[in-house]
């Protein structure tokens, strides 16, 4: 039998929600009911178990994204069941079309190793307190880094008191006696032994990330696995990763190498190489790196954020590792399953045109301003007519806000984030910050679509 869905707008939406579903040419039947009300994202629960006095037969209910209350009691209410649709109408197709396919990005298969570079100059409390932020961050092992000619006291403190806290700890030095003090201290893993280094392995019960003797000597490191592997003990290997202009293509030949020839061992590659010593932004970096780290199975990956522009680095890299895992176990690109890789543009950046824009701008009777972006520019309209500029400041004539501060500082703002996604080609709506998916820490107050939001400015204003 086929669906009958009802869709609720409101009367300023109603003729675009009818043109796209007519494009669409759904499975499924449908009713498009305006409830009386101009603005659809205005619109509550509430008013729908008011004003709604027939359900059309609809065997399920579609509110505007928006719509403020408890969706769950109202469709008790109702006898149907109700849910939000996408906040833009444009969106309907991707959202019918993407709905049943939503991905799962709570798996993974990559560990993110994140090391704490200077831990032999910073107090415990400092150790502790960056291994909280990895660790919320995405990161599975602490890497306490060692400093060449450095003395390291409190070594054996740090890695006890981070394993009392419940901390996978890795030991990061090329100095076999701090690996051996590390790993007789507790430490999870050693990095990194080599051929001549791997009496340590026998003094402590660490895993071992096993690398080259000297650089890209591959034989070497074929020897070392075949001694760890002839005591059936536990490694991970690690053949380097240079960075860029200096042995980057070729290190990435040497792990699909050593991949062919050891197709199941365990093997770790070091992203900082590249996303450190590189001035570009590093949530590329990472999606690339990760993605390498999936079509070669490699299950260990060495991070850090010591550049001041790779300061997202650790969630990034775990932003990555879900979307790659669930693209592999689906089949498919890495596309549509996350947006939070997006930091500076979006898929689809402008949803209305000009001319749509044009046309609801003419429906408008009341003075409060709409702000919204097509590929021509940046548009704030009301009663009194469109504007349309790519500089904010070429619209502020046009407002006549100049004896109302709060008015034109919210304006100010509103057209100041229109401007930067007009330019870089992000979605920009009225109201809500922008977004830059893992890039930033996200301080916006999470938007509860069961409570009431207070009337913003423009709404305020008469």
């Amino acid at each position: 039998m086929t669906e009958h869905i009802l869709f609720l707008t409101g009367k300023l939406a109603e003729k675009q929600l009818r043109s796209i579903l007519e494009k669409m040419q759904p499975e499924f039947t449908y009713t498009v009911h305006q409830l009386g009300l101009k603005v659809a994202a205005l619109m509550t629960t509430d008013m729908v178990i008011r004003r709604l006095s027939d359900t059309f037969g609809a065997s399920r209910i579609i509110l505007p994204g928006r719509c403020r209350g408890d969706i769950n009691a109202l469709a008790e209410h109702l006898g149907i069941p109700v849910e939000r649709g996408p906040e833009e109408l444009k969106d309907l197709p991707q959202y019918f079309g993407k709905k049943a396919h939503k991905t799962d990005l709570s798996q993974y298969a990559v560990k993110i190793f994140a090391e704490i570079t200077d831990a032999a100059t910073i107090s415990i409390d400092e150790v502790l307190n960056r291994a909280a932020y990895y660790r919320k961050n995405g990161a599975d092992v602490i890497d306490i880094g060692c400093l060449p000619s450095t003395d390291f006291p409190e070594m054996e403190n740090i890695i006890r008191t981070l394993k009392q806290q419940g901390y996978m700890v890795s030991i990061d030095s090329l100095d076999a006696n701090d690996l051996l003090r590390g790993g007789k201290a507790g430490a999870d893993y050693l990095l990194s032994l080599h051929e001549s280094t791997l009496w340590v392995a026998d003094e402590v019960a660490s895993t071992p990330i096993l690398i080259p003797e000297t650089h890209e000597d591959l034989a070497s490191l074929d020897r070392a696995i075949n001694i760890m592997q002839a005591k059936n003990r536990p490694f991970i290997v690690d053949p380097i990763l240079d960075p860029l202009h200096f042995g980057f293509t070729d290190s990435i030949v040497r792990y699909h190498t050593v991949r062919k020839q050891y197709p199941d061992v365990e093997m770790m590659l070091g992203v900082g190489n590249i996303t450190e010593l590189t001035h570009a932004d590093t949530v590329g970096m990472n999606a690339l790196l990760l993605g390498i780290c999936s079509e070669l199975n490699i299950n260990q990956i060495l991070a850090t954020e010591v550049s001041q522009h790779a300061c997202r680095a650790i969630k990034e890299a775990d932003v990555a590792r879900r979307i790659m895992y669930a693209a592999k176990q689906q089949d498919t690109l890495p596309k549509h399953i996350n947006p939070d890789l997006m930091a500076l543009h979006d898929t689809a950046p402008f949803p209305y045109s000009l001319a749509e824009i044009e046309e609801l701008a003419g429906q408008i009777k009341d003075p409060s301003f709409r702000i919204q972006t097509s590929a021509e520019g940046v548009h704030v309209f009301n009663r009194d007519g469109l504007h349309t500029a790519t500089d904010p400041f070429d619209l502020f004539p046009h407002l006549h806000v100049e004896q109302d501060g709060g008015h034109a500082f919210y304006l100010g703002v509103e057209l100041g984030r229109a401007q930067i996604a007009w330019q870089l080609g992000k979605r920009f709506t009225q109201d809500q910050a922008l977004t830059w998916g893992c890039a930033v820490d996200n301080s916006e107050v999470t938007v509860d679509l069961h409570a009431f939001k207070p009337a913003g400015t423009t709404l305020a204003k008469k």
